[in-house]
């Protein structure tokens, strides 16, 4: 595997976890100055311009349940999962630490925690995740995001979900943004709902696209197989 596409990746979900969890201690410090959806917008944008930035590099994943969904789907190579995971972990704790750095005084850095109940959060996530990785599934080709409006959608999927889901359990359908923040914050509790549900969410969104695409869902031609292994 080419070294730039690890690279893509860690500073990919640095810039997520630095512009949405840096969102969140910004509006929490300064008076609510970008509120819930403010959050939920820088979210879904920095997720926009980084599949413009580095789609076409490595796929833009910047998410370790996004990269196992791909695997799950047949579309990326089991060899390359345990290398892509270790990039986005390490992008998402560095950008965590630098906000600690910036943000001293803010408790958790925008950890992920459930507002209620913990299966309620749960469920939720599931759903979430669900939805992302069916939308990203119909809109990709292998396992990168193509086409003018591939980070259009994506993005504007996940601000939409942020939208809805945030009050309920942090909208996080992501690992790496939730585990990132609560390694430098020791904010542990719950953190196996944002682990396990996201994996699971995403898990199920292949079958659910292949009965509804039929085969063209996860159709990777041999020769871009052959690039995308490169």
């Amino acid at each position: 595997m080419k070294t730039n596409r690890l690279l893509a990746e860690g500073m990919g979900t640095f810039a997520l976890v630095f512009a949405g969890c840096g969102a969140i201690a910004v509006s929490d410090l300064y008076g609510g100055a970008l509120g819930h959806i403010g959050i939920s917008l820088v979210f879904g944008l920095i997720v926009m311009v980084m599949i413009y930035s580095i789609g076409n590099i490595s796929g833009a994943h910047i998410n370790p349940a996004v990269t196992l969904g791909f695997m799950f789907a047949g579309r990326l190579d089991r060899k390359d999962v345990l290398p892509y995971i270790s990039s986005q972990m390490t992008g998402a704790v560095v950008a965590a630490g630098l906000l600690r750095l910036l943000f001293p005084n803010h408790g958790n850095l925008g950890s992920t925690l459930p507002s209620g109940d913990v299966l309620q959060a749960f469920v939720m996530e599931v759903v979430l995740s669900f939805f992302l990785m069916f939308v990203i599934l119909n809109i990709s080709t292998g396992h990168k995001e193509k086409g003018i409006m591939a980070g259009v959608a994506i993005g504007g999927m996940v601000s939409l979900e942020a939208m809805m889901g945030g009050p309920v359990s942090g909208a996080s359908m992501n690992p790496a943004r939730s585990l990132g923040p609560a390694l430098v914050s020791g904010q542990f509790q719950h953190l196996w709902i944002y682990i396990l549900a996201p994996i699971t969410g995403m898990f199920l969104a292949h079958p659910t696209c292949r009965w509804i695409q039929g085969s063209e869902c996860c159709h990777v031609a041999k020769n871009e197989r052959s690039l995308e292994n490169e």
